[in-house]
């Protein structure tokens, strides 16, 4: 427990759970477009089709998009984990009051409870 009368442990298996997800999907993006992408622009080249051509850059920016995504996730999970290591686990960084447990149970690795984060959101 934490001094926010958080369960870590509980929430170090969550976040090594979704930190392995997120690595396996990152892994998989990698190695499904290694290659693939010249592939398809020297396809595309060789018939010079301009829709073919705008098809391969929207799926590789999609795919730009979704490991930004991962790569994002990952830090966050990694700040959360050493969070529960100095026992600032579960506290809003903001204003320092516990974060709702439904709050973590959905994002484990939030930082901000809700009414810091509407702040935030309304800038």
């Amino acid at each position: 427990m934490s001094a926010t009368g958080v369960d870590t442990e509980h929430f170090r298996e969550r976040l090594l759970e979704e930190r392995a997800r997120a690595a396996t999907a990152l892994e998989h993006l990698h190695a499904s477009n290694a290659g693939s992408l010249e592939a398809r622009r020297t396809r595309c080249r060789a018939t010079t089709h301009l829709a073919e051509m705008a098809s391969v850059t929207v799926e590789r920016e999609i795919d730009y998009g979704l490991e930004e995504s991962f790569e994002h996730e990952l830090e966050a999970i990694d700040v959360a984990l050493a969070r529960i290591e100095d026992g600032t686990f579960g506290a809003c960084q903001r204003c320092g009051q516990p974060i709702g447990a439904e709050r973590l149970e959905a994002l484990p690795y939030v930082t901000l409870c809700i009414d810091c984060k509407r702040i935030e959101e309304r800038g």
